[in-house]
């Protein structure tokens, strides 16, 4: 981290996306000009394992070009199942979702997902943002619960089903060298609205110490070090802030309460119609204020407005310039551990 100067640090805690059937001149443009470090691949694509590596390796290459200290980038895409697939085609095995992942024995979840992790790896990805670890209360609200539920992505209906499952998950990615993501915290599985497509998504039940943490608190302990946040308000716990604007969820219960010492990661504030009451700026500045390690943001354009704010805001304020370095050491020393 030494060698690198403030345009790098901050491009080693964001995360951008690019289409998952490749990136676009613009995109790669974005990435070099803002040292970015980190990228997602977005949307579907059914184009197959080979040309997903040829269009990871593209980005891969730009970020090379870009920096000064030899940094290998965080490759990222959404491969949960069921309806939240990034990537099919050759190479791909069909997933199925959550909701009938959870009906497996453990081993066997386990080895199928150290199957599917290894087509990700294969195709450059070395992290995939699941499993979902929220809890569902019952299969007759789930319906009603329309970001999991709905969906199907949840594993089970009780905190101890979706922990077995989303561990057994997890197991499989880490053995096929793909770090999993357990999102997201501290739930999302209580709340009827949709943070993608809603706003004011409250969820009024959580609390601090919530039975409902289970398989967010197994997966820390078992070692796992990503920790994905939503974007919903928490009234028991922080009625004030969203929970990745919120000292309280990522400060007090992610980093004292469970000891998580990893990257915490956002969801993404970028299209999320739950961050629209605020600027791309005041979003990035926000989330590292309250402790946030990895801003996701989907849109390359609008990661490169965010960086902007970031090293405008970091080179006149030692304060919050300390904060991205925090930030930027845990990214660091995570990949060195990786």
């Amino acid at each position: 981290m030494a060698r690198m100067n403030l345009e790098e640090k901050v491009g080693q805690v964001l995360m951008t996306g690019f289409p998952a059937t490749g990136s676009s001149a613009q995109d790669r443009e974005n990435i070099a000009e803002h040292s970015l470090g980190n990228v997602f691949l977005k949307g579907r694509s059914t184009e197959g394992l080979e040309a997903t590596k040829t269009a990871v390796d593209r980005v891969k290459k730009t970020i090379a070009k870009s920096q000064a200290a030899e940094v290998s980038p965080y490759v990222a895409t959404d491969q949960e199942g069921g309806l939240v697939q990034v990537l099919k085609g050759s190479g791909f095995e069909s997933m199925p979702s959550a909701k009938v992942q959870g009906t497996w024995d453990p081993a066997e979840l386990k080895a199928k997902a150290t199957t599917w992790g290894n087509e990700l790896a294969g195709a450059g990805i070395n992290v995939n943002l699941a499993p979902v670890a929220d809890t569902v209360p019952s299969a007759a609200f789930a319906p009603s619960n329309a970001p999991i539920g709905h969906f199907g992505r949840q594993f089970g209906f009780t905190p101890q089903a979706v922990s077995t499952s989303s561990m057994a998950f997890s197991e499989g990615m880490l053995a096929a060298g793909v770090e999993p993501v357990v999102k997201h915290f501290p739930g999302l599985g209580r709340v009827t609205k949709n943070t993608d497509v809603a706003s004011d998504v409250t969820d009024t039940n959580t609390t601090r110490n919530d039975d409902y943490l289970q398989p967010f608190r197994d997966a820390i302990e078992a070692g796992n070090q990503w920790v994905m946040v939503s974007n919903a308000y928490y009234s028991k716990i922080d009625a004030e802030n969203i929970a990745p604007f919120s000292g309280t969820i990522m400060r007090d219960m992610l980093r004292s309460d469970l000891g998580f010492e990893g990257i915490i990661v956002s969801d993404d504030v970028c299209e999320a119609n739950q961050l629209s009451p605020w600027g791309l700026g005041d979003r990035a500045l926000r989330f590292f204020e309250a402790g946030g390690t990895m801003l996701l943001c989907v849109d390359s354009g609008k990661t490169a407005t965010m960086a902007d704010a970031l090293v405008k805001k970091a080179s006149k304020d030692p304060e919050f310039a300390r904060l991205i370095d925090q930030a930027a050491l845990i990214v660091l020393e995570t990949k060195k551990a990786g």
